[in-house]
């Protein structure tokens, strides 16, 4: 049984993490409404983008197959797993989220007799993915603050890969990432960066509760434009070869500020059960206290009343 002074200490202890936690809560709630603002500000450019060169690749005629990051090099043996998590931790099963679903990913590449080769940003996935795939990693890169130096992080991070795939590093490149949803919902979400992948958004897969696979939506895009006619200046071919490096960049950089908003979100969620844990231990603590106290205070009266009584 503990005694009274270590009661105590347990009791000062979780209240100083308490007051952290529910510190850490509202710095993550003030981040999540800028991060949020910068998210729903940024999808449409980066929608209609990946919408304008599915149409350029299919609709006009072209299908991209003129253009290597557009058709590939024609080989599906090297495949880069781009792994986008955070620097920090206390975020709940964000970080894991991920690198769950790009292990899988890469296990099943490997089954089929792929090699598969794994850059990081963040050091959180770094730090499972080393563990699960000893030599497979091939860098990693720590994640820049959320300001504006992150779309030239995001543009810098495009142009390594270009290279990488121009000296045949690698023949296909995959982006995984944390969809924003909500402040509880944050999707890991697998995206085809290289070669550019001709279906829409629905073709984009992310991890269910059950492990099984599912799809997002292109939040109706599609069928918005599905009727438009567009003319190209200069030309469909120019604008292609011109936006098709671009939208690795962009894709990149949306990577990452979904990732930022589903970083505060998993944070101020598991902040705010840290709090109402660390609140619902206190209260048992200090029941505990009082009882063994107020026991100890009846011991000690019973043993003065026996020796009153004694002499």
């Amino acid at each position: 049984m503990s005694s009274l002074k270590d009661l105590r200490t347990r009791i000062s202890s979780v209240t100083s993490t308490r007051k952290i936690t529910r510190a850490m809560q509202m710095v993550s709630a003030a981040k999540l409404r800028r991060a949020q603002s910068e998210v729903e500000s940024a999808r449409p450019y980066a929608d209609n983008m990946s919408l304008i060169l599915r149409r350029l690749a299919c609709e006009t005629g072209l299908c991209g197959l003129d253009h290597p990051l557009a058709g590939g090099r024609g080989a599906d043996q090297v495949h880069l797993l781009l792994v986008c998590t955070s620097e920090r931790g206390l975020c709940g099963a964000f970080n894991s989220n991920i690198v769950r679903l790009a292990s899988r990913h890469a296990n099943r590449l490997l089954l089929e007799g792929k090699t598969v080769k794994i850059l990081c940003v963040g050091k959180r996935g770094l730090e499972q993915l080393v563990r699960l795939f000893p030599g497979k990693i091939m860098d990693n890169v720590s994640m820049p603050a959320v300001d504006g130096s992150v779309f030239d992080f995001a543009s810098l991070l495009s142009n390594r890969l270009s290279s990488l795939f121009d000296e045949g590093r690698f023949d296909v490149c995959t982006l995984f990432f944390s969809y924003f949803h909500s402040v509880i919902s944050q999707v890991p979400t697998a995206r085809q960066l290289i070669p550019l992948s001709l279906e829409d958004k629905k073709g984009e897969s992310f991890e269910k509760e059950d492990g099984s696979t599912s799809f997002l939506s292109d939040r109706g895009l599609a069928r918005t434009h599905a009727a438009s006619i567009y003319s190209y200046e200069p030309g469909e071919s120019e604008v292609f070869s011109f936006l098709l490096p671009r939208n690795i960049g962009v894709q990149i950089f949306m990577a990452l500020l979904e990732n930022a908003a589903s970083e505060q979100g998993a944070r101020m969620t598991a902040m705010d059960n840290a709090t109402r844990n660390a609140g619902d231990m206190l209260d048992k603590l200090r029941l505990k206290y009082n009882r063994q106290r107020q026991a100890k205070i009846t011991t000690e009266l019973i043993e003065v009343v026996s020796g009153a009584e004694a002499l």
